[in-house]
Order: C-alpha cells, then structure tokens, then sequence
C-alpha cells in the first residue's frame, strides 16, 4: 500500500513538472528542454537524440534547425524513383562549414545530423589530434537507388532514400589527408582522429559502420539516418 502511495506521489510530482516545463511556467535551459527546438550549437547530451528524431516527424522545423547551419544548400524536390526509392524534404548540398568537392543531395535531418557531427565532433578531434581544422572532406555520395550492397535479395539501402552519405578521408589547413583506408586502425594522430569521430558519430546518427564492420565499408564511414542503431 506505501510503495503504491509513493509511487502514485512521484507519478504526479512527475508530471506537475513536465506541464509546468511545458507550460513555461518552470523554466529550464533549452538543451535540457525535451519540448525545445533542437539548437546546432548546444552541446550534446541524453535529449540531443530525442530532439533529432523529432526533426523526422516535423520537415518545417527540421528546415529551420538546418537554416542556421553553417551549410550552403538549395531544397531539392521531392523524388520519386523507382521500387522505393527517391527522398522527401531533401536538400542540394555545395559545401558544409567545410568544402565537399562534388554536391550531394541528403535529406534534410540527415544533413543535420552532419553539421552537428561536423560541429561537435570533427572539429574538436582535429583540434585535439592536429591543432589545426579540417577544411574538406572527400565522400563516396549520398543518393543511389539501389538495394544494401546492390543485392537484388537485400532490403532497400538507406542511401536509395538520401538519408546516408560515406564519408572516405579528411582534409586539413596544412593539407594533410587522413584516409580512412589508409589510417583506420593506426597507433598514431590519424588512426586516433578516425577512431573519435567515428565513434562520435554515433551520438548524432543512427547507422554508423567503418572498416571494422565488413571489408565492404574498408575504405570509408557510413552515416545515416533512419532504420535501425547501429555502430561498428
């Protein structure tokens, strides 16, 4: 009967709580605001997920969040391919807060994802591993109508929606490339660079897999959005 009480008092100090944080009348910062929009340059915390999975649902205010990226983009128009392929509040992207080489078309929470991961991850670990920022990226593309591995018994890739993009090196101020095929896995700055923000992308996207996941992903990082968590 007393755990039934208490456990009936914490339910409603519970939720006397989260009305009032909803309500405004308690006032919480932003960061740790389930119900606030989510902002590029908080930090990342246990809600930082929560609040990216709600840009899904919400193509307008996902647009907003990325509207204050450091990130040059135009819309791009909805797609329909063939056999389920084709995206949705997908945008043309020419270069993020670094250059890209050759523009890409990525859905719109997917290209989120990517300028927090650039901005809470990548930037950090250059600066920690080589004092000096990356300035470019080289990818393998986003966009590919095609099944996983290109098998025609295989579920449909989440590239064949926009939402992935494989990310193979990166460059620095110095002009130093860091490749991973070349450096995953070695004992020094690179290898350890790779390791963070490979691991560091799995705070902000939902399917991280690299060198160590098959002999298919040697050569790069893929990132994406939607599906299901994994990270190896």
């Amino acid at each position: 009967m007393r755990s039934t009480l208490l456990g009936l008092l914490l339910l409603s100090v519970v939720t006397w709580v989260a009305h009032g944080i909803y309500s405004g009348r308690i006032v919480i910062p932003d960061e740790w605001n389930p119900w606030a929009p989510l902002k590029l340059d908080e930090p990342l915390n246990w809600l930082t997920r929560y609040k990216l999975s709600r840009l899904s649902r919400d193509p307008a205010l996902c647009l907003a969040v990325l509207d204050r990226a450091k990130m040059r983009y135009e819309p791009a128009p909805d797609h329909d391919g063939p056999d389920g392929c084709g995206y949705a509040n997908a945008v043309r992207v020419s270069a993020t807060s670094v250059r890209v080489g050759e523009p890409f078309t990525l859905t719109c929470r997917s290209a989120v994802s990517l300028a927090m991961w650039e901005r809470h991850i990548v930037a950090p670990a250059a600066q920690k591993h080589f004092e000096r920022p990356v300035v470019r990226f080289q990818h393998f593309g986003t966009y590919a109508c095609r099944n996983i591995y290109g098998r025609k018994d295989a579920p449909l890739s989440r590239h064949a929606t926009a939402d992935a993009i494989d990310i193979a090196a990166f460059v620095l101020a110095d002009g130093r490339q860091v490749r991973v095929e070349r450096d995953w896995g070695s004992d020094d700055a690179d290898g350890r660079f790779l390791r963070d923000v490979h691991d560091g992308a799995c705070r902000v996207f939902d399917s991280v897999l690299g060198p160590e996941y098959n002999e298919a992903h040697r050569n790069h990082f893929h990132l994406d959005r939607g599906g299901f968590r994994i990270c190896r």
